[in-house]
């Protein structure tokens, strides 16, 4: 069964058909979830909230790009429209006011955690950090874009990435400075 057939097996209604995509997509789209808001049951609502709308939404999927980068976007969106709803994205400080005092650790130290205990460090990120960090560093969005998104200014985004990505560094080298010493 291809993607193609599925899509268009969901667009026709067939239950089926939405859970194959469920059960092919669920755990990418829980990590997706997971990357913002770092609390399991959290996650697991937003991956139910995200495939509502995928599913109610999937008529405007064109099937020109792979399904799951366009569900990718459609679960970033759903956490994004959580954490706006909790307020945790009140981000308020310019990066003009602090630009000079940021110092940078050693980035070699990422070198020596896995994937799993670098995600770890970043879910340790206060909310506002780690939002800004995934859309940027790993979801690819231009600061133009998450300012849009986020309704803040650019620089203000970019300070938050620097910020959080100074923190990152800080709770990596620790992370590691305790693993030598073990």
């Amino acid at each position: 069964m291809d993607e193609k057939e599925l899509v268009a097996g969901c667009k026709r209604g067939e239950q089926w058909a939405c859970k194959k995509i469920y059960e092919l997509h669920a755990p990418v789209m829980m990590g997706v979830c997971m990357r913002y808001v770092y609390d399991r049951e959290t996650a697991k609502d937003i991956l139910q909230e995200g495939f509502i709308k995928v599913f109610t939404k999937i008529d405007s999927y064109s099937g020109t790009g792979p399904l799951g980068g366009w569900m990718r976007r459609i679960f970033a969106t759903t956490a994004l429209e959580y954490l706006r709803q909790k307020d945790a994205l009140k981000l308020s400080t310019s990066i003009d006011d602090h630009y000079d005092s940021f110092e940078y650790a050693d980035a070699s130290a990422v070198d020596l955690l896995s994937a799993e205990e670098l995600m770890a460090c970043i879910g340790k990120l206060p909310q506002g950090y780690r939002t800004i960090f995934n859309l940027f560093a790993i979801e690819g969005y231009s600061h133009s874009e998450i300012a849009e998104m986020l309704n803040i200014k650019e620089s203000t985004s970019r300070s938050q990435f620097l910020r959080g990505k100074k923190l990152l560094q800080e709770i990596v080298l620790s992370l590691t400075t305790q693993e030598n010493d073990k």
